[in-house]
């Protein structure tokens, strides 16, 4: 197998921005994504693609919200000779012929969402989140492929009002973070004692183009543009570190090889609930009928990333402000949402 190898090169942003930023580099040609039409694996899908790398997608499209969504987020990079989708369950899956001349491998599938962990919707989070995790972990023991695995803020559980460096206890509060937090705990297992070369990521409430439909974000700027009531979650007070999915892309890409093994992914200008609200009301030039619901369990009241690892070791930080960000979600959206009103 060939050997990884990164290294750090000026990089231009989405703002023309030079950023130093490790990059895989020419002889590292063939990367397995899984989770690949989600909401961010698609867009790590596509800049893969675009810095001409080999790409194998693998989805299982649950149900947990539309298929039709996730094949349109995957449907440029199927007309890519580059790009093969396997359709499969990760859990399940013979992986060796998969894995056959990957040289990377990033693990974005999962169950995702707090609110819907609770009750008998546990068992889906045990099997996506743990024994997936598990079943991959012992393919790559036989082959030690250098891996980032998508984890969350969620592992934390609630926050003191400080950035929280990744050192930190994990303390979940809801049954989500807690199958993610024990995914990194396996995850530790395989790299002490089968040698699996794994990175984990927790990513700090990622928003974006193609954020998935039962996201915060994307269910507002739903009401807003649709007319109808946006509903918030308690006060709206709730401070949340907002990053971009494409900043988020890029930690991804830059973390395969990277010396420490774990990572904070975050925005670095935490906000409220309701400022992000008011901005897309802002954005969008609707005002819109505001209801705010009971608290949600297991919502924490506030995170907020301190990055300064991943900047240190890396040579990521955060490019896009959530204005940016939010403008390119809702434009997004509307060219969506203008594309199905042609098809149908």
């Amino acid at each position: 197998m060939k050997h990884l190898t990164t290294t750090h090169a000026s990089v231009t942003d989405r703002h023309g921005q030079l950023e130093e930023m490790r990059v895989l580099t020419p002889d590292r040609t063939r990367a397995l994504v899984t989770g690949a039409a989600g909401f961010i694996g698609s867009r790590l899908v596509e800049a893969l693609l675009s810095k001409g790398h080999k790409v194998i997608g693998l989805d299982s499209f649950s149900n947990y919200y539309e298929p039709n969504v996730k094949r349109a987020n995957i449907a440029a990079s199927l007309r890519n000779p580059q790009f093969t989708l396997v359709t499969d369950d990760l859990a399940t899956i013979d992986l060796g012929s998969v894995l056959d001349g990957v040289d990377v491998v990033f693990h974005l599938a999962g169950q995702p969402g707090v609110r819907t962990s609770w009750g008998i919707g546990f068992s889906t989070y045990l099997r996506q989140n743990l024994l997936a995790t598990q079943h991959l972990l012992e393919a790559l023991a036989q082959r030690p492929i250098p891996t980032v695995m998508a984890s969350t803020s969620s592992v934390y559980g609630e926050n003191d009002g400080r950035p929280l460096t990744e050192d930190a206890p994990l303390r979940p509060v809801s049954p989500y973070g807690m199958t993610k937090a024990a995914a990194e705990q396996l995850i530790d297992v395989y790299r002490r004692d089968r040698g699996v070369p794994v990175v984990c990521l927790r990513y700090f409430t990622v928003f974006g183009p193609r954020q998935r439909p039962d996201m915060a974000f994307q269910r507002f700027v739903d009401a807003l543009e649709c007319g109808r009531p946006l509903h918030i979650f308690g006060s709206g007070d709730q401070i949340r570190d907002f990053t971009y999915v494409d900043d988020v892309v890029a930690a991804t890409i830059a973390s395969i090889g990277a010396p420490s093994p774990v990572y904070n992914v975050g925005g670095g200008t935490p906000a409220s609930v309701n400022d992000a609200v008011a901005l897309m009301q802002q954005l969008t030039g609707r005002r819109g009928q505001v209801i705010h619901t009971e608290c949600a369990r297991g919502d924490v009241y506030r995170t907020w990333a301190d990055t300064s690892r991943l900047r240190n070791e890396v040579g990521w930080r955060p490019r896009t402000t959530l204005v940016d960000g939010l403008t390119a979600q809702i434009a997004e959206y509307r060219r969506q949402r203008d594309f199905d009103k042609v098809a149908s």
